[in-house]
Formats: structure tokens, C-alpha cells, sequence
């Protein structure tokens, strides 16, 4: 006669068990560092969007043969502009810009945007400075050390 057998044997699920949790051991450190991760990538996004921003508000002013520190309207807000770029000043490029202020802020006196929720805020920020003269405005590397 044949012994039918059916299901697991109670040492193949203690195995299976044990695989299962040395990899949630392995792999969970590589998910919880996620959110840093997407702060940083915000981050960065915000600052591509205020070089662009600053770069558009420069051509309309320059194309529609406004002068130096003339105001620009885009998409119905009013920029105010210094020496032909967004000025840092309240108004200027923030509302070029239009980020989202749930989840960053400006501080000043230059325009520094920082993520709120990161562990740092101050670490996790970039500045933007007023143009010169001469020379466009300054747009500072991204310090991501405390997102």
C-alpha cells in the first residue's frame, strides 16, 4: 500500500522561514534609506525648475523689450526682476518658480530652498542669489547631507 503524503514537513517550514527572514534582514536597510533618497531627488528637481524659471523670466523680459529691473507676468504672476533675472527678494523668483510650500521653503536674506521634512533642513537646501550687472544669478550646488 502507498502512503500518501500531502503538504509541507514541519523541518521544510522552518527553512523556508529562515530564508525568508535572512532576507528581510538583507534587504530591509536597502528600503528604509528610500525616503533620503527621494528628498534628494526633490530637491534637485526644485533647483533644475528655478534655473529654468530664471532662464525663462530673463528671455520674456529681454524679448518683450522690457528694462533692466521691469516686472514680468508669466502664466499670470507677476516676477519681480534685478538686472534682468528674478530678483531674490519676495515676489521675485519664488513666484517664477511657484514650488510647492508644503514640502519646501525659503529662507532669507538670499533665497535659500530648503526641504521641510528632511532630518536637516538647512543641510538638505540650495541658495539662489540676485544677479549683478554683469553675471546671472547664482544658483548654489544642492547640499544634500541632512536630507
Amino acid at each position: 500500500m502507498k502512503k500518501q503524503t500531502r503538504g509541507f514537513t514541519l523541518i521544510e517550514l522552518i527553512v523556508v522561514i529562515l530564508i525568508l527572514g535572512i532576507l528581510a534582514a538583507i534587504a530591509a536597510p536597502k528600503f528604509v534609506d528610500l525616503t533620503g533618497e527621494a528628498r534628494k531627488a526633490a530637491l534637485n528637481g526644485l533647483r533644475a525648475a528655478v534655473t529654468s524659471a530664471a532662464t525663462l523670466a530673463n528671455a520674456l523680459q529681454i524679448a518683450q523689450g522690457l528694462t533692466v529691473d521691469q516686472s514680468v507676468t508669466i502664466e499670470g504672476s507677476t516676477v519681480l526682476m534685478k538686472n534682468r533675472y528674478p530678483s531674490q527678494a519676495t515676489g521675485g523668483i519664488d513666484a517664477a518658480v511657484r514650488f510647492d510650500s508644503a514640502s519646501f521653503e525659503t529662507a532669507a536674506p538670499t533665497v535659500t530652498f530648503r526641504v521641510k521634512t528632511a532630518g536637516t533642513p538647512a543641510s538638505c537646501a540650495f541658495q539662489y542669489t540676485d544677479a549683478t550687472a554683469t553675471v546671472p544669478p547664482t544658483i548654489a550646488a544642492s547640499v544634500t547631507t541632512g536630507c
